[in-house]
């Protein structure tokens, strides 16, 4: 393998020195850094002229100029970029406006991916074993026109309804009779479109989904949740079990008692320092905690699951580690949601969902008033980035799974006893991942590359303004750095993803 990695890396860098070449030469040739400067009427505008193009040497060759350039992108290799400055941003480092710029994005991008990758594979694997059902049908439709719809229309109607008119309702949270009705129809109709069955089964189901999910909005309503919204002691308790029961359910089946037993046990540590955590909350609001308390979760959840899993402790420390990660998460969301409201008596001009921009200025305030703004800032492009990325992977997780399951060793798997459940997760789900993890790398890299008119419409200064700064303004050495991150990022997810091939399908070899 790590031959293989080797060389895979020495063809990297010649195919980023051949694009690099194309991209500098066309940049400076279809570009005019003294563009502005000409249109200058000052005293000095000959001098300044003069200056800029001694600053980036256009009296040179374009192929000589970008050997210059590339000396200095040479020096990453030992973590010493020189990329230049950007004239157009008042001679700030190259790198350091990269640095701001993809800091930004990933920001937006790794909350859309994550979301886009579970939710859609997820819907993808749902309408595949429900194959020609009214709910395969609907949810064929509904992803072919979300596919279609224009993102700048998606984002306009996301700032509209989703930002302006729901802070409008948050001002003055009132849950109406019709509000409670129409939850619970829309619940029943999704849970007994996804579960299926006969109509007998189909009516309980419906019925039951309905009273939950209405039950659920007139809780809401009496608690006034919406004015004071919160998890609490009691939502941490029956938020981990139903996601030590789910993850369970998925991982190796609620059969396996030594699987669940772990994840059970872990929920049962989380709920146990719930309070002690409050103090450590209050006392130490500071990131390196969170991220220590992450690590911490991760390392409990593998203990407990190889000291209960038995002779299936690899999937009970797999399974324990991932419940008892999402459970410490919504610890966190339950301290978070503690300071809202504060932080609305600190942005009285505005709602909580914002519409522009990544942070509020001057906000001030702990680490929970940070997380609970750039939620708020985040939410409304990472839903018009990851609703267009749902729709494909949907698209491409059905297509999939339908392939594989028609293959003889998934007939094999079923004459052998295997449940449904085994037959889908652990046989056919790993290879119908194998062409997901090829768009998945693709997306990513793209993604990260800027989705420019996304971040133009909520104004969010990530590499896709940087990257038409660069174009507009003639500024080459933006550009480049633009494209040395980009270029990067794209050949390493390609990388990654030749070597999950091999994880999820052992009879890949990378050789």
């Amino acid at each position: 393998m790590l031959t293989f990695i080797l060389r895979r890396l020495g063809a990297t860098v010649l195919v980023l020195i051949v694009a690099s070449f194309i991209v500098y030469n066309l940049a400076s040739i279809g570009t005019d850094p003294l563009a502005d400067l000409q249109q200058y009427k000052g005293a000095n505008r000959r001098q300044l002229i003069d200056a800029r193009s001694e600053q980036l040497g256009l009296d040179l060759p374009v192929p000589v100029r970008y050997f210059a350039w590339l000396g200095g992108a040479a020096k990453c290799v030992v973590l010493q970029c020189d990329l230049g400055v950007s004239f157009s941003r008042g001679n700030q480092p190259v790198t350091e406006a990269v640095a701001t710029a993809a800091g930004s994005t990933i920001q937006l991008v790794t909350a859309a991916t994550i979301i886009a990758i579970i939710v859609g594979i997820t819907i993808g694997i749902l309408t595949a074993l429900r194959q020609y059902s009214g709910f395969d049908y609907t949810v064929t439709f509904l992803t072919f026109v979300v596919y279609s719809l224009p993102i700048f229309w998606v984002a306009v109607l996301l700032k509209e309804y989703g930002a302006i008119r729901f802070n409008q309702f948050l001002a003055d949270p009132q849950i109406s009779v019709w509000a409670v009705l129409i939850v619970g129809l829309v619940a029943g109709v999704i849970v007994m479109s996804v579960l299926g069955g006969s109509a007998r089964s189909r009516l309980i189901t419906f019925v039951s989904a309905f009273a939950a999910g209405a039950g659920l909005m007139t809780l809401l309503a009496v608690t006034d949740w919406f004015a004071h919204p919160g998890v609490g002691f009691i939502g941490v308790i029956v938020t981990g079990l139903a996601i030590a029961v789910g993850a369970t359910a998925v991982s190796t089946g609620l059969a396996n008692r030594r699987t669940l037993y772990a994840s059970l046990v872990v929920v049962g540590v989380w709920i146990a320092l719930y309070q002690p955590l409050q103090f450590l909350f209050f006392f130490v609001p500071r990131g390196w905690m969170l991220l220590i308390m992450y690590v911490v979760s991760v390392l409990l959840g593998i203990g407990v699951g190889l000291l209960m899993g038995g002779d299936a402790r690899r999937e009970a420390a797999r399974t324990a580690a991932i419940v008892s990660f999402l459970t410490f998460f919504v610890i966190v969301i339950d301290r978070v949601m503690l300071v809202y409201p504060a932080y609305l008596d600190r942005i009285p001009q505005s709602g909580v969902i914002a519409t522009i921009g990544s942070q509020t200025p001057g906000l001030r305030g702990d680490m929970w008033f940070q997380i609970l703004d750039g939620f708020g800032h985040l939410v409304l492009p990472t839903i018009a980035l990851a609703l267009v990325s749902i729709a494909s992977y949907t698209r491409y997780a059905r297509s999939s799974l339908l392939e594989v399951m028609n293959q003889d060793y998934v007939r094999t798997a079923r004459a052998k006893g295997l449940t449904e459940r085994t037959v889908v997760v652990r046989h056919a789900m790993r290879n119908a991942l194998i062409p997901i993890t090829t768009i998945i790398a693709f997306d990513v890299g793209a993604l990260i590359g800027g989705a420019v008119i996304t971040e133009t419409i909520f104004a969010w200064k990530g590499m896709g303004l940087l990257f038409t700064d660069g174009l507009r303004d003639g500024d080459v050495n933006l550009v480049m750095g633009f494209f040395v991150v980009t270029g990067v990022l794209a050949v390493v997810f390609n990388l990654v993803a030749d070597l999950l091939y091999s994880a999820l399908d052992p009879r890949i070899r990378v050789s």
